[in-house]
């Protein structure tokens, strides 16, 4: 006969675990699906979480099939910081897909799991002016080492708010950490809304004032831009020069 699981975490319980990292797992086929940080009983809030999330839609087809998720810690006792590196690392590790988290992990967008070559070049990359009128667009939520070509043009194209000085940019450069991943040359604009993403869900980011280009890669430019440093801008992800 089983144990009624325990879904309680007493003050001198939490005391202990402080900070956590935590894994929900599916008993059918032992699949990690989320991984998660908190303290007390965060770990169990997901049980009751009422959405229409890929996470919540796991949860919902173990228990149609009389089971329950397996909740584990992978590491506590740890400070705030400690968990929320942890975290990341475990994200990064497994990826999104399998893992139903939305987000990476905290500051996965700068210390994330990349490639060692992407890293060399980062550290190592000369700075370059840019002598045509183009924009920058910075992609550090989206840019993954090893995205297709498909990707990085995709995650790169849309969807911005811009004004009409986009009409002045004949380039677009995908910069990742201040670093030129690809150069665009763009062909027209668009609202957002009417171009197909394959490799991304841009459903959401629809909207009055947002825009997206139709483009080709400049291949004449590439040697010249590609793996240099333009440096790296502020909060806005796009960036204006000589437009």
């Amino acid at each position: 006969m089983s144990e009624r699981p325990i879904h309680a975490i007493t003050d001198e319980v939490a005391a202990t675990l402080r900070s956590y990292v935590y894994l929900y797992s599916d008993p059918r086929d032992g699949q990690v699906f989320y991984i998660g940080k908190g303290k007390g009983a965060r770990l169990f809030a997901h049980l009751d979480e009422q959405s229409e999330s890929a996470k919540v839609r796991r949860i919902a087809e173990i228990r149609a099939a009389g089971l329950e998720p397996r909740i584990d810690l992978l590491r506590y006792g740890l400070t705030d910081a400690e968990a929320a590196m942890v975290e990341a690392a475990a994200i990064d590790l497994i990826g999104r897909p399998p893992l139903t988290n939305k987000m990476a992990g905290f500051d996965g967008h700068t210390f994330g799991r990349i490639a060692s070559q992407e890293v060399i070049i980062m550290l190592t990359a000369q700075p370059v002016e840019v002598q045509e009128p183009a924009l920058l667009i910075t992609i550090n939520q989206l840019y993954r080492s090893d995205m297709t070509a498909e990707e990085l043009y995709e995650a790169t194209r849309g969807i911005w708010v811009l004004g009409e000085r986009r009409a002045r940019a004949e380039l677009a450069l995908a910069v990742y950490q201040g670093i030129v991943r690809e150069v665009y040359l763009i062909k027209a604009w668009h609202p957002s809304g009417t171009l197909t993403y394959r490799t991304r869900d841009a459903s959401g980011f629809a909207g009055r004032g947002r825009w997206e280009f139709e483009g080709d890669v400049a291949t004449d430019l590439r040697d010249r831009y590609v793996g240099y440093s333009v440096g790296k801008g502020g909060q806005n992800p796009i960036r204006y020069v000589n437009a």
